[in-house]
C-alpha cells in the first residue's frame, strides 16, 4: 500500500491496538472519552463501509465535512479517506455531507446527495429528533461491518503536508500530544500531523487554562499545542 492516510493510520495502531490513541476532553461539559486504536479503527471501518456499501461511493467522490474537531470527526474523516473520497469543508457540490447538529442551518449552502447529522453526544447516543433531510450518522453507521480494506491510494498529498506540519510543530515519534483545538482546528494539525509522526493525541475543546498543567501530567503528555 502507498504512503497514504490509510497506511499511516494502520501503522499508528499496529504496535499496540489497545493503547489510548485519541483522548477527547470538553471542559464546557466535563466530557472525557478515550479511544484505543482498535476502537477508533472500528468507527473508521463502519464509516467506510457506510460510504461504499450503502451509498455506493467510489474513490474520487467528494465528502463534505462540516464538523468541529471531535473524536467522532476523526472517525468520519479517516473513514472517508479510507474509502478514497476527497474531503472538503468548503460548501459546494458533494456526494455526501456530514454536518454537526449545531451546523444544520448552514447545510443549505451544500448540494449533497446524502446527508448525515452528528449530535456529537458524549456517549454517541442516537438523536431523538433528526432534522428533516438528514439521517442520523450514529444510528446508520452502527449497522455496518467492523472491518474494511482501504483503497490502495489516496491522500498522499495530505500525508506529505502532515509530515511537514509535524516537523513545524515539533511532534516526534512516541509523543503524546495535547492539542487545544480552538487554536489548532485544522485536522492536519490535530489529527494527521500526530498520526504521521507516530504520536498519540489528547484533544481538548473549550480548554480551561487552569486545568492544563494537571491534565498534561495526568495524560502523560510530552508535547503541547496550545
Amino acid at each position: 500500500m502507498a504512503d497514504n492516510i490509510a497506511r499511516v493510520f494502520a501503522d499508528a495502531i499496529a504496535t499496540n491496538p489497545t493503547r489510548p490513541l485519541l483522548t477527547w476532553y470538553d471542559d464546557a461539559t466535563g466530557e472525557r472519552t478515550e479511544l484505543s486504536g482498535a476502537t477508533l479503527a472500528n468507527w473508521v471501518a463502519k464509516t467506510a463501509n457506510l460510504l461504499v456499501d450503502e451509498l455506493a461511493l467510489s474513490p474520487g467522490d467528494a465528502a463534505g465535512v462540516s464538523l468541529p474537531p471531535h473524536w467522532q470527526t476523526a472517525g468520519v474523516l479517516l473513514g472517508c479517506w479510507s474509502a478514497g473520497l476527497t474531503v472538503t469543508d468548503v460548501p459546494g457540490d458533494v456526494d455526501v455531507l456530514f454536518a454537526a447538529a449545531a451546523r444544520v442551518a448552514e447545510a443549505d449552502a451544500w448540494s449533497a446527495g446524502d446527508r448525515y447529522v452528528l449530535a456529537l453526544d458524549p456517549f454517541a447516543l442516537p438523536m431523538r429528533q433528526v432534522p428533516a433531510g438528514f439521517a442520523d450518522y450514529v444510528s446508520e453507521v452502527r449497522a455496518h461491518g467492523d472491518h474494511f480494506t482501504p483503497y490502495a491510494s489516496g491522500g498522499e498529498e495530505l500525508v506529505a503536508r502532515a509530515r511537514r506540519r509535524a516537523d513545524e510543530l515539533g511532534i516526534a515519534p512516541g509523543d503524546r500530544v495535547l492539542v487545544d483545538v480552538a487554536r489548532h482546528p485544522d485536522p492536519i494539525d490535530w489529527l494527521l500531523a500526530p498520526l504521521t509522526a507516530g504520536a498519540t493525541i489528547v484533544l481538548c475543546a473549550n480548554l480551561d487554562p487552569a486545568r492544563l498543567t494537571a491534565r498534561a501530567a495526568t495524560e502523560k503528555a510530552t508535547h503541547t499545542l496550545t
